[in-house]
């Protein structure tokens, strides 16, 4: 397996977030899912995309990270996006991407980790609260999200 920096542009990685984008179009369970293409701007340092590749170069998952506002308590960045291929769901792939993830945003001095999902993405919420990530208030207002969470990641 292969982990590159890479961009929500880049072809390869778009068309991952195509397929997530797809499937959340299918699955969304409350209305209508708004598509909203993400802007590479935000991924930018401090933030980063990142894509695993089986060794053989087929794309299996991606993710993001970008800083948001502060919170009184210091820096946040916010996970976004992260996706695995059908294909390699079950395999530990993202567990290993959200730890990649995490250990950037320390790296770049951040205290707190958060995201936002739906509830119908109950695998994704188990992996969230098995990593250590609590349910929070609504700290954005996206409109496909129905939970968010937080993780404290530096500091006490």
């Amino acid at each position: 397996m292969r982990v590159i920096e890479t961009s929500p542009d880049d072809p390869v990685t778009a068309g991952l977030l195509a397929a997530y984008f797809a499937e959340r179009v299918d699955g969304f369970t409350a209305g209508r899912y708004r598509v909203a293409s993400p802007d590479p701007a935000q991924f930018q340092p401090p933030g980063v995309f990142l894509r695993i590749d089986e060794d053989e170069g087929a794309p299996l998952a991606c993710g993001g990270l970008r800083e948001i506002a502060p919170a009184e308590d210091g820096r946040r960045m916010e996970v976004k996006h992260l996706y695995v291929a059908p294909a390699a769901r079950g395999s530990g792939l993202g567990r290993r991407l959200l730890t990649l993830l995490e250990a950037h945003a320390r790296r770049e001095g951040a205290a707190w980790l958060v995201l936002d999902t739906n509830r119908s993405l109950e695998a994704a919420a188990g992996l969230y609260r098995t990593s250590g990530f609590a349910s929070v208030p609504p700290f954005n207002d996206n409109p496909n999200a129905t939970d968010w969470y937080a993780k404290r990641i530096a500091g006490a």
